[in-house]
């Protein structure tokens, strides 16, 4: 198929006005001729500016479509010669001796591991910051589930199954139960200051999968997303596997702080912690906050606002949303159950703007196929009948006596010589290190010792360069057992630290 037959080939079937973007249309459609032979190995295809000329469409529309095709290996680019089909044929590879492993493959992995996995899934695995334990001192993020008032929960669950309803046992509707919908935009209406309709909440797994969706909703393959430095590690995770080109962006006393060569570059998402900066703690100045909707709304960019464990807040109120400050409709806000209730319980949501509801809904449905409606049924007469609300309150004094004995017994070890900051709110403290010693060698010795602490350089996008300390969580370490706990893991921070020994 000579060039200009190819143009004329691709202008009867691009559909302008239908609704589905050009680039796409042309990407699908040059795909299509190059495995039907259309386009058969070793042609050259039009340069972009002639393509796009012929077609009377943009360049840059062409050109991204050209560079992804490059990136699937449907076509080869040469600086000076053009872009040429590439030979795909199944027939053709067949016996070609294994090309060398990329080098972008972490070489701590296992030979067999390397071999199985994808680059992104090597990535991936040799960076996991999930832990083998997830209960006992001093683990972060985890709450007290001890606490939790079963006897309410069992007592809705029991009469959800004396009145079983077939409808609660298939799949979940877009969006999720209508009821949980419903009381959640209630309860986030007046404690955290969101605008939302029920039709607005998707309910999802948790912040993985609420991150997840909106990544693949909102952004293509190679769009940037800004995210704080330091950050969480599961988040980081799902970023890495979406495709997304991450760029870290350093945080201050006031938050999330890109700089002046960032802010000439304007991303497709920023995810951000406004409430509680993970795991650093502090809280997102309103200067800032009005910064960054100005700055999304000016460049058309997506704020995903992760509102972790807001509600946990020492000494004051909870704090107002970023959501409930935006009028241009660029926040996705995200919330869980995980630690306000239990983890296993795995139920987060989406609020999400009215013009994305609908497609939002469909494509949870689409993609995960959810259920877990007879929890949603459960969970939303929980919150109906106020017993959310009470518990939550209960927990915030419980969780409050626990970090003040946990700084006591910090500061009757070491008094101010390792400061812990980032503690008015949540489930965990920092506690700072000495500069140049090695939060990980500490994190093993406590680990040792049956005391599961965090290292924080691994939140950052470069661990060598960054402070040393140990995230701590409190929430879930009985109050009699925090001293005697501490102690053990201040036993493995002089055994590994000189100074203090």
């Amino acid at each position: 198929m000579r060039a200009s037959v190819l143009s004329d080939w691709l202008a009867q079937r691009l559909e302008r006005g239908n609704g589905q973007p050009i680039y796409r249309q042309l990407h699908r459609l040059l795909q299509q001729a190059i495995l039907s032979r259309e386009l058969p190995p070793g042609s050259k295809v039009p340069s972009s500016r002639l393509l796009a000329q012929e077609l009377g469409i943009g360049r840059n529309t062409v050109t991204q479509v050209y560079e992804q095709l490059v990136l699937e290996g449907y076509v080869s680019s040469a600086t000076g010669r053009g872009t040429f089909v590439a030979d795909s044929a199944p027939d053709e590879i067949v016996g070609v001796p294994d090309a060398p492993l990329p080098q972008t493959r972490p070489e701590t992995l296992p030979p067999q591991a390397q071999r199985a996995l994808s680059v992104r899934g090597a990535r991936l695995i040799a960076g996991a910051g999930v832990s083998k334990r997830q209960w006992g001192a001093f683990m972060p993020g985890v709450p007290d589930v001890t606490k939790f008032p079963a006897r309410v929960w069992s007592r809705l669950h029991n009469k959800y199954w004396r009145r079983l309803r077939p409808d609660l046992l298939t799949y979940a509707p877009g969006g999720g139960l209508a009821s949980l919908r419903h009381a959640l935009a209630d309860y986030l209406r007046t404690s955290r200051s969101v605008r939302c309709t029920p039709e607005q909440i998707i309910i999802t797994t948790g912040i993985h999968q609420s991150v997840d969706l909106a990544v693949r909703l909102l952004s293509d393959p190679g769009d940037v997303i800004w995210t704080e430095d330091p950050c969480y590690w599961g988040v980081r995770s799902v970023l890495h596997v979406s495709g997304l080109q991450s760029r870290p962006i350093a945080v201050d006393e006031e938050g999330i702080n890109p700089s002046a060569d960032d802010l000439a570059h304007p991303p497709k998402l920023m995810l951000v912690t406004p409430s509680h900066q993970y795991p650093l703690g502090m809280v997102m100045s309103l200067a800032r906050r009005r910064m960054l909707l100005e700055y999304a709304r000016q460049h058309q960019c997506w704020i995903i606002e992760d509102d972790y464990d807001s509600e946990f807040r020492y000494g004051s109120r909870p704090l107002a949303s970023l959501q409930g400050l935006d009028t241009s409709g660029q926040v996705i806000y995200v919330g869980s159950f995980g630690k306000t209730l239990f983890p296993g319980l795995r139920i987060g949501y989406l609020v999400v703007p009215q013009a994305l509801a609908e497609s939002f809904a469909t494509a949870s449905a689409e993609l995960y196929r959810e259920g877990q409606l007879l929890q949603q049924a459960v969970l939303a007469e929980f919150i109906a009948e106020g017993h959310f609300t009470s518990h939550i309150r209960k927990m915030r004094t419980l969780y409050g006596q626990r970090r003040q004995t946990l700084l006591d017994a910090a500061a009757h070890r070491y008094g101010d010589a390792l400061p812990a900051v980032g503690g008015d709110a949540g489930l965990h403290l920092v506690m700072q290190l000495p500069e140049g010693s090695d939060d990980r060698l500490v994190a093993t010795a406590a680990l040792e010792r049956n005391i599961v602490v965090r290292p924080l350089s691994g939140y950052y996008a470069q661990p060598s360069l960054a402070p040393s300390g140990l995230l701590i969580g409190y929430a879930c370490v009985p109050d009699e057992e925090i001293a005697p706990c501490f102690d053990t893991l201040a036993d493995a921070i002089d055994a590994t630290l000189v100074q203090f020994a």
